[in-house]
Parts: C-alpha cells; structure tokens; sequence
C-alpha cells in the first residue's frame, strides 16, 4: 500500500458509525491500572471495520493501544487496505492516537483519515500526515 494513494475521506454518516463502533469497543477495554479506555474502529477500502481496545498489562511496556490491536486483527484477517480509524477515549479532551500509534497506522495504512471523539461528541477529522509529518517508511530504506 502506498502511503501517498489518495483517499476520500469517509461521509459523516460512516465517520458516525465508526465512533458508535469505537466507543463500544472502549467498553470493553481492559484498563484497570491506567482506568484510561480507549476504543478503535478501523475500516477498509471496501468498508469492512475491525474494532479494538486497549489491553493493559502490569509491565506497562506490554500494554497494547486499541489502534494497534485494530490494525494487527485486520491485517491478521488478510484486511490490509485500510481506509480510516475512528478513536474514542474516556478523556474530555479529543485524544490522538500515540506515537508507536502513528508509526503503525502509517505502515499499514499510509495517509487516512483519523476521526478523534470525546466523551461529548466533540470530534476532530484529519489525515495522519498532519498527525506524522515526516514517517519512517520504506522510502526511508
């Protein structure tokens, strides 16, 4: 997948139901030392959406964040053309995925849309370019 391929971004109406289907997901989170939940939706080209959530670990270093736990089931289920992420936290401010986050959501899904919901429905919508300005890809190689 190229990382420059351009996109459209998703119609409201999907960004929608991609937050309904993060927020879900962030219910089923496992944070009990952090109590900070986050959920994912990741969909595809063709419209398929994975979710996930974050699972947290005593050694926080083996946490695993909702957006990488998304991207690794899609490309787990052979769903490598992804499109955009939908990421709904607990938090009353709008959350960016985290750095690692960024790096792997550019891997495998280049430039997509990032749809960032609150609690509220305050949402924000951007391309990963402007979360990840200078990616480390296979150009870099």
């Amino acid at each position: 997948m190229s990382p420059s391929r351009a996109r459209r971004r998703p119609s409201r109406a999907v960004l929608a139901e991609m937050a309904r289907l993060a927020a879900e997901a962030r219910d089923r989170a496992h944070a009990p030392y952090s109590k900070f939940r986050v959920g994912a939706a990741l969909k595809t080209a063709t419209g398929e959406i994975v979710t996930g959530c974050n699972v947290e670990n005593a050694s926080y270093g083996l946490t695993m964040c909702a957006e990488r736990v998304a991207v690794y089931k899609a490309v787990s289920e052979g769903l490598t053309d992804l499109d955009a992420i939908a990421i709904v936290t607990d938090a009353e401010r709008i959350t960016p995925p985290c750095g690692p986050c960024r790096q792997i959501l550019w891997e495998f899904g280049g430039n997509l849309t990032v749809h960032m919901v609150s609690p509220k429905g305050r949402s924000r919508t951007m391309r990963l370019k402007d979360l990840l300005p200078l990616p480390f890809d296979e150009r870099n190689l």
